[in-house]
């Protein structure tokens, strides 16, 4: 109810005819949610994150805590198609062998060596997935 409630922006109360409710917990007013990052309003009109209290407009949430391209570590758009190895994820065009810059596509073998992809020619795969046998480096 208004005049009752407290703004998680300002901490004044709302004494308002409306308030913006973001979560069961956490009321605004109109004026006081804003991106934290950029500022834009934040009302009915457009979509709210919230973390550690704090609002963000899409991109900045995106931009700040979405998960990112293990190559290029620019954000991913909810169009793109991506490939992932292991906890990594790459954008189509990022997941490449890191030596010989090859596009990996589905189906093909490759390791990943820490935070590097390598085809299996560059890994020393025989075709069979096994390692090629050759002489030991120290």
């Amino acid at each position: 109810r208004p005049g009752l409630a407290l703004c998680a922006g300002c901490g004044g109360r709302i004494q308002d005819p409306f308030l913006l409710r973001v979560s069961p917990d956490l009321e605004w007013h109109v004026a006081c949610l804003k991106c934290a990052e950029c500022g834009q309003p934040l009302d009915e009109t457009c979509t709210c994150f919230l973390r550690d209290g704090k609002a963000y407009c899409k991109r900045d949430y995106s931009r700040l805590f979405g998960i990112k391209c293990a190559q290029c570590r620019a954000a991913f758009s909810s169009s793109d198609l991506v490939m992932r190895a292991r906890d990594h994820v790459y954008h189509l065009e990022c997941f490449r062998c890191a030596a010989c810059g090859r596009q990996l596509l589905p189906g093909d073998q490759f390791c990943l060596r820490e935070r590097d992809l390598l085809c299996r020619a560059d890994h020393g795969l025989t075709p069979d997935g096994a390692a090629a046998r050759g002489p030991r480096s120290p």
